[in-house]
């Protein structure tokens, strides 16, 4: 087994070659990944409480930058209405702005969510926390059987009436995300900052081994 690829299994938590884990200065700073149906949202929320930490989405850093009715705001509209992707290079500068304006007055540090979703944007990523000598903690990765993720989710449409809560389409979904979000967990778990946690059970037990999880990599 090579020690990269070494794990630890603690209480549901799997953490990648932890000994190669940086300690910087005493910030926070954690992504949450999870495929749709995960509870990613809801765990967000408790991490968020716990720590506080400055939640920065990238989905939400589009649309305020959409609303500003500016002309990079326009451009992303446009780039997205065309069910494109908005270019790394610009998400990754919208990203960073929010990083700078973090008031440590207020926060303990950061919690991105739906950033980074590429490769490049992970290495980027590095290097903005690099360049601020600080660092990402962990990357926290709610893993869920896809069965489970499943009648979740159709479950969800039942009661949302979302139209895209369907067999089919959820399917697609999860490949996508399955297939999008691997190269950044690859990347992250060689670098040693990945827990896998289980994300079956109360949402105390869940968030249980995520604390345990961010404990271990701060």
């Amino acid at each position: 087994m090579g020690t990269l690829h070494f794990a630890q299994h603690i209480c549901g938590m799997e953490t990648e070659n932890e000994n190669s884990i940086q300690h910087c200065d005493d910030l926070i700073n954690i992504i949450i990944c999870g495929a749709p149906g995960s509870g990613k949202g809801t765990q967000s929320d408790l991490i968020i409480k716990k720590y506080n930490l400055k939640h920065i989405s990238s989905g939400d850093i589009l649309r305020k930058e959409i609303e500003k009715g500016t002309k990079l705001g326009k451009e992303i509209d446009n780039v997205i209405s065309k069910g494109q992707l908005v270019e790394d290079e610009i998400i990754t500068k919208l990203v960073e702005t929010e990083i700078d304006s973090l008031d440590k007055k207020l926060y303990k540090g950061i919690i991105l969510d739906g950033y980074p979703r590429t490769l490049s944007q992970a290495k980027e990523l590095e290097k903005i926390f690099r360049k601020r000598g600080t660092c990402m903690n962990v990357l926290i990765y709610l893993q869920v059987e896809e069965e489970e993720l499943i009648s979740r989710l159709l479950n969800r449409g039942k009661t949302s009436g979302r139209s895209d809560d369907n067999l089919e389409t959820i399917q697609k979904r999860l490949i996508v995300y399955e297939n999008q979000t691997k190269p950044v967990v690859d990347f992250y778990k060689s670098i040693g900052k990945y827990a896998n946690i289980h994300g079956t059970g109360s949402l105390d037990e869940i968030f249980e081994r995520v604390s345990a999880a961010i404990d271990k990599a701060v």
